[in-house]
């Protein structure tokens, strides 16, 4: 089945180019990051009820798995609302290299979480990824609340990433993302609700370009690509794609710096930097891959 295996690696790049645009339509979208991630999970959730009903996929669960996939909810609504205002306050090339310490963050909450021993390897990389981010601070100190707010997005993804890895082992990736999208527009209702001036007329009172941008970023970006990268593990290992998706940043980036040249324009300390945690980022999932494989083996 080479045609087969090819086409769905084609496939799984074309996700990751997915996953790059999403930065791409959060510097388009003119709305900030509350109401536009509010937005994103209410038009996801619509379309993937829709899904679940043309599928017939169960939606019964058990209630304690309900509260702990509304936890899950709230923190990946954390990781886009501080992914999006990463956006806002610095721009696309920040947001994204900020997100790529992701890796660093999951080598210690995943040890939490598993109950399993620090792996040495990690520390050190952890350690080197602090140091690209250190390079990347000081040539652009005036993106320091962006670059805060890309550290919290990649903080939060991990522990998100982490989290839903237990969940897949009980429950469908379908029924899993429906729970945490609906938990996840709840938490920030209330957020606008006791926080903010509530949902006003002005709230609701899209651009049609807003409109447009926002349903892409929910149907293409967000259901289409989750359930698509469901599919493709069926022919490519997990693995496989987790590494895949550490391109993410670079096509991403790529991508901002031809929309957008002139926002986009940033020092050559950036560019080092980024480098130096992108390095360290597929560098770490390489040796995870080896150390599978010889367990395995032996």
């Amino acid at each position: 089945m080479p045609n087969a295996n090819l086409k769905s690696y084609l496939h799984l790049h074309l996700l990751v180019f997915i996953a790059g645009f999403t930065a791409i339509l959060g510097e388009l979208i003119s709305i900030s990051a509350v109401p536009l991630v509010w937005f994103r999970m209410v038009f996801a959730s619509v379309l993937m009820l829709i899904y679940i009903k043309v599928a017939k996929i169960s939606l019964k669960i058990q209630l304690k798995s309900i509260f702990k996939l509304a936890l899950a909810g709230v923190i990946i609504a954390l990781h886009w609302i501080t992914f999006f205002g990463a956006i806002d306050e610095a721009n696309i090339s920040i947001a994204l290299a900020m997100f790529s310490t992701g890796a660093f963050f999951a080598s210690f909450i995943e040890p939490i979480i598993y109950k399993r021993r620090i792996i040495w390897y990690e520390i050190v990389f952890g350690l080197i990824v602090v140091l690209g981010v250190f390079i990347i601070t000081q040539s652009e100190i005036k993106y320091i609340t962006g670059i805060v707010l890309g550290i919290s997005s990649a903080f939060f993804s991990s522990l998100f990433a982490v989290l839903n890895g237990s969940f897949l082992k009980k429950h469908s990736a379908t029924v899993i993302s429906f729970y945490e999208f609906l938990s996840g527009i709840v938490f920030i209702s209330l957020y606008i609700l006791i926080f903010k001036d509530g949902f006003s007329t002005q709230f609701f009172s899209l651009s049609k370009p807003d409109f447009i941008y926002l349903f892409i970023l929910a149907s293409v970006c967000t259901t289409y690509a989750f359930i698509a990268s469901v599919y493709i593990m069926k022919d490519i290992s997990p693995f496989t794609v987790v590494l895949t998706y550490n391109l993410e940043p670079v096509y991403g980036i790529v991508l901002a710096v031809i929309l957008f040249p002139e926002k986009e324009k940033m020092t050559s300390n950036f560019y080092i930097g980024a480098a130096i945690i992108l390095a360290v980022v597929l560098l770490n999932a390489s040796l995870k891959y080896r150390r599978k494989r010889k367990r395995k083996l032996s």
